[in-house]
């Protein structure tokens, strides 16, 4: 996962704040998790979200999604469901028009794990 972190960041920090990530804690079925992400952002063409980035701990594929947002999206927040192959951290990115990075990250139990390769 942080390798995928770095390929997104580079050698820009990643500050905690400003990103709100939702997910149960546990989870029956790791097929389909759902998950919310939100960003404190005026979203004005000065001060606006670029893109939330979303990533996990111990799938095959760590970087699970991202979306591109622009100052006239009036909200920057996505829903969404996800696979994990295991009980793991998920960490939410967002970029912001100033080039800083914000991130949240939560623990979720997988009962029933997917993603599985065989």
């Amino acid at each position: 996962m942080a390798e995928a972190i770095g390929a997104l960041v580079g050698a820009a920090t990643v500050q905690r704040g400003k990103v709100k990530l939702e997910l149960p804690p546990i989870v029956e079925d790791g097929n389909t998790v759902p998950l919310s992400v939100s960003v404190e952002s005026p979203m004005t063409e000065a001060d606006h979200v670029e893109g939330i980035h979303i990533f996990n701990e111990k799938n095959p594929q760590p970087y699970v999604a991202g979306f591109h947002f622009g100052p006239r999206a009036g909200k920057a927040a996505v829903s969404t469901r996800i696979r994990l192959a295991d009980s793991q951290q998920v960490v939410a990115i967002a970029r912001l028009s100033d080039g800083s990075f914000w991130s949240d990250g939560a623990d979720v139990i997988v009962t029933l794990a997917a993603c599985a390769e065989g």
